[in-house]
């Protein structure tokens, strides 16, 4: 009764190198209690999950302030809670980033506050990225280039963005203490070493600690299923799923892609519960991938690592990078990486 009609196919690539990295930090969150692990949590064995559509505060918001995160290359980092920071004062700490990457790029001589920069900094808020009245705003960063003085006509450059956010971060932020805000989930886009800056800045300036987000094996199977399992309104695009083959001289990627019709009509055999997705189904919907593509090529892809998934919905890789496609599901799939970001703060 779980069984479903799957189409596939296999190409073998050079893995690319895909390097883990740490913003640079003296050390973790200095004040406040220590903050043990979310029990049940995504990532942790969960029994079940679900993947929401829209909240009633994106479906009213104007849709260029959270399309500006669709289609773009997001690199994933876990954030610890910031110490006294304010939305109130949002203007006040663009100025001070400003004159900060300013005195990083003259290689630590001090700049004045608010004297004109080639690099203009603008934080504003992103209430539209909430899950629940309890989550704080989402924030985000932006870095443009400045026109020189000699082309009037030309326009401010976007170089890189970031993002701080919590969706339905409620664990995390229900028994904090009152100077601290919860975004434990940061995406950057955008050139690395502003990524190091802008980290610096905020490390020093709200007592917090960034870490990469890696996402494992099991969470990236359940964003298989989960996205698979979502309807979407133009032609989907097909599944597809990355297995790094281990123990070879050289890297060796297999890729493995699935008609979105095929892949849907599997997971309709497979979900007993509509709107609900449990760790027993994720690991039936792998299975049968798995025993369909060893009987066409002999190959068993169980004795490899998922390290990327690609759905209409959103694309995911084990290093941290995700790109999101639809914009109906942005906050079901922030839900899911804020889970992740929550776990990883210890």
């Amino acid at each position: 009764a779980r069984r479903g009609a799957v189409l596939g196919w296999v190409s073998a690539m050079e893995s690319a190198d895909g390097a883990v990295r740490t913003l640079p930090s003296t050390g973790r969150l200095s004040r406040g209690p220590p903050f043990g692990r979310a029990h049940g949590r995504f990532g942790r064995s969960p029994s079940a999950r679900v993947l929401p559509p829209a909240p009633r505060s994106q479906e009213k918001a104007d849709p260029q302030r959270t399309a500006l995160l669709l289609r773009k290359q997001w690199t994933l980092y876990s954030v610890t809670p910031l110490y006294r920071f304010s939305d109130a004062h949002l203007r006040d700490y663009s100025r001070l980033l400003s004159a900060f990457i300013a005195a990083e790029k003259q290689k630590g001589l001090a700049v004045e506050v608010g004297v004109e920069l080639d690099v203009k900094v603008a934080i504003s808020s992103l209430p539209e990225l909430k899950g629940s009245n309890q989550d704080q705003a989402a924030v985000l960063v932006q870095l443009s280039l400045r026109p020189s003085a000699s082309s009037k006509n030309s326009e401010e450059k976007l170089i890189w963005s970031g993002c701080f956010c919590s969706v339905s971060g409620d664990d995390l932020s229900e028994n904090m203490p009152e100077d601290f805000t919860c975004l434990p989930l940061f995406l950057a886009n955008g050139a690395e070493s502003y990524t190091s800056i802008v980290g610096s800045w905020f490390q020093k300036t709200f007592d917090c600690y960034f870490r990469r987000l890696a996402i494992s094996p099991l969470n990236l199977s359940w964003m298989a299923a989960m996205w698979t399992g979502c309807k979407v309104d133009r032609t989907a695009s097909a599944v597809e799923l990355v297995f790094s083959v281990p123990c070879l001289p050289q890297p060796l990627d297999i890729s493995y892609a699935i008609h979105p019709e095929d892949a849907k009509a599997l997971w309709d055999t497979v979900q007993k519960t509509p709107g609900e997705v449990t760790q027993e189904e994720v690991d039936v919907f792998m299975d049968c991938l798995y025993s369909h593509f060893h009987r066409h090529f002999k190959i068993h892809l169980s004795a490899t690592k998922l390290v990327k998934v690609s759905t209409a919905i959103a694309s995911a890789q084990c290093d941290g990078i995700i790109k999101f496609l639809q914009s109906q599901y942005l906050t079901g799939v922030l839900m899911l990486l804020t889970e992740l970001a929550i776990s990883q703060i210890q």
